[in-house]
């Protein structure tokens, strides 16, 4: 699809770093854009932001784990714009923890926010956007670990097995829902990006509700990862992703190799098998 000065959107997880550059972006092509957070205040920033580099922004809290919450947005998006014709998703939490040492909770928090958060969403906004016919998109934000299964000393020996499971059930629902979608003229993407500089380990932790261990707070994590890429980036890769209907949105070649090293790995297996 086209973003223009018709294109009407809701960024879900508006207030953090891919939610933002994304809402920049799409601020910039004349997009009438709705920020949405758990956390209002972020949500506030990013569209006074919008606002004042002249675009039409407004922000709303939004509980993903929360269908009626959802509900109410999409309500408030359309008595503010018009139709939903974009729709981007950006909730996730990053979990560390050896996948045998996890228990329910853990599991239950991973697969809440980074998986069911998705579900909900689409659940809710896409049929709305299926029923008035125009164009549109979805982009459900995933991770590289979406691609590829990362060992800790790839990664700065962190244990992320619950992130990449739950990322992977992302990439998998994504590319079933672009299917599914696809008759109603409305395109489909999963966003895999590689290390991001953003504050997402410490407004996973606040933000964790009691059922599954309750709030933590610890420092600033923006600004504590070289060499990340910045939010504004992201947004140029997503825009052009979304304008080619492309089905993987990439942002780091450097992943390639590891997601190349996998399906070597099962090209493989499909020989050794086809031997027997």
């Amino acid at each position: 699809m086209k973003i223009d000065e018709n294109t009407n959107a809701i960024v879900i997880g508006g207030g953090g770093a891919i939610g933002r550059g994304t809402a920049l972006g799409l601020a910039r092509r004349g997009a009438k854009v709705v920020i949405a957070d758990i956390e209002l205040d972020s949500a506030e920033e990013v569209a006074a932001e919008l606002v004042a580099k002249g675009g039409e922004a407004l922000a709303v809290r939004v509980d993903a784990t929360d269908e009626s919450s959802i509900v109410a947005l999409a309500d408030r998006a359309e008595v503010a714009f018009g139709e939903i014709t974009l729709l981007s998703n950006n909730v996730g939490v990053v979990v560390v923890e050896r996948v045998l040492d996890a228990d329910d909770a853990m599991w239950g928090w991973a697969i809440e926010f980074n998986l069911m958060s998705i579900v909900r969403c689409c659940r809710v906004i896409a049929p709305r956007m299926c029923a008035h016919g125009r164009a549109g998109h979805v982009v459900n934000t995933a991770s590289m670990a979406g691609l590829w299964a990362s060992k800790p000393e790839e990664v700065g020996g962190v244990n992320l097995g619950l992130y990449t499971a739950t990322k992977y059930a992302v990439v998998g629902y994504t590319e079933t829902l672009r299917g599914e979608l696809a008759d109603h003229n409305i395109g489909v993407s999963v966003l895999c990006p590689g290390t991001v500089d953003s504050d997402l380990m410490a407004t996973s932790l606040r933000n964790r509700p009691e059922r599954y261990g309750g709030p933590e707070v610890i420092g600033q994590t923006k600004g504590m990862v070289p060499h990340a890429m910045s939010s504004d980036e992201v947004g140029a890769y997503v825009l052009a992703g979304i304008e080619a209907n492309r089905m993987h949105i990439l942002t780091h070649q450097i992943g390639r190799k590891f997601v190349d090293q996998r399906y070597e790995t099962v090209t493989k297996d499909f020989d050794f098998y086809a031997e027997l």
